[in-house]
């Protein structure tokens, strides 16, 4: 049985109301919807999840809060940490992007680059929150981040008056599992809610690596996801939630992100990263195609790039 839940998600958004943007929907045509996630404070839907686990937190360490990320959990702990009055440390890998590190170093937080993959980030924070008791801020593998996430679930129903399936990325598995969490229907019935098309690069398959392994196995980390998407194991919470049947996976490839991006650029004027524009990418690359009349949001869930590689 999982340990988060719809109930959880219900709880996270009571909690971070006034605190998280509610993010606008567009339809750009009939029964497809945009769920603008890029618009979020911190560039991505992940100050969700860091301003519902600090605030679970109650009383904090003299320490603060603590994260390792490939750039947009720690943008996001750092403005949560920033608007709450905490001290954040983040830990990034060296192929963050630059504009996350400047974002980081805007926002007022003590950064520490190191290791080549977000796994190694990972492990030089864990050292250093057992050193200084700060709290740590997992990126995709508590219950409270999920939950947290789930909050954007919430808001897609609400928003369009609900769906038949919600088209997003996944990396390490937190988003994704909240998405499921948080569309699940109220009424008690099992396995309810809309389908969830749960994306990936190829080139990073942690969701398709572990279901073919009936559990979390490591992969590769490259290509053009890597600093968002680039978990090199789904969270076990996650695996949990996703490997549930309203959940269908779907690879896409670095050059179908990379025509997606240019797409929401292009034909909408809107500025995604490209883990922001991979769920995008099943849609146009053919992927994923919808039956007639079948009602679909999109999660364009991170916006932390820069402008100036859009128009290449």
């Amino acid at each position: 049985m999982t340990t988060v839940a719809h109930e959880h998600v219900l709880a996270a958004a009571r909690r971070i109301d006034g605190l998280a943007l509610r993010t606008p929907v567009l339809e750009i045509s009939p029964g497809l919807f945009f769920k603008l996630e890029l618009l979020q404070h911190s560039g991505s839907f992940k100050v969700r999840g860091a301003f519902n686990r600090i605030l679970s937190a109650g009383e904090l360490p003299a320490g603060g809060v603590i994260a390792a990320s490939g750039g947009n959990h720690g943008l996001a702990v750092a403005y949560a940490a920033r608007e709450l009055g905490v001290r954040a440390e983040i830990f990034v890998p060296e192929v963050t992007s630059p504009v996350k590190v400047a974002g980081l170093e805007a926002l007022g937080a003590h950064i520490t680059q190191t290791g080549a993959i977000y796994a190694e980030a990972a492990e030089a924070a864990a050292k250093r929150a057992a050193e200084t008791g700060a709290l740590a801020v997992h990126a995709y593998d508590q219950s409270e981040v999920i939950a947290g996430q789930g909050t954007t679930g919430l808001e897609i129903v609400e928003q369009t008056g609900g769906v038949d399936t919600v088209v997003v990325a996944v990396g390490g598995g937190g988003f994704a599992a909240g998405v499921t969490l948080g569309t699940a229907s109220t009424a008690g019935v099992s396995g309810a809610g809309p389908r969830i098309v749960a994306v990936e690069p190829e080139r990073i398959p942690t969701l398709r690596a572990a279901l073919q392994a009936g559990r979390p196995v490591p992969v590769e980390v490259s290509g053009v996801g890597a600093d968002a998407l680039g978990a090199s194991k789904i969270g076990g919470l996650a695996f949990e939630i996703l490997s549930g049947p309203r959940v269908e996976s779907a690879l896409v490839t670095d050059e179908a992100i990379v025509a997606a991006r240019r797409t929401l650029w292009q034909r909408h004027r809107i500025a995604a990263e490209p883990a922001g524009a991979a769920a995008y990418a099943a849609l146009l690359s053919g992927v994923y195609t919808p039956s007639p009349g079948e009602r679909v949001a999109v999660v364009v869930c991170g916006s932390n790039t820069d402008p100036a590689t859009l128009a290449a």
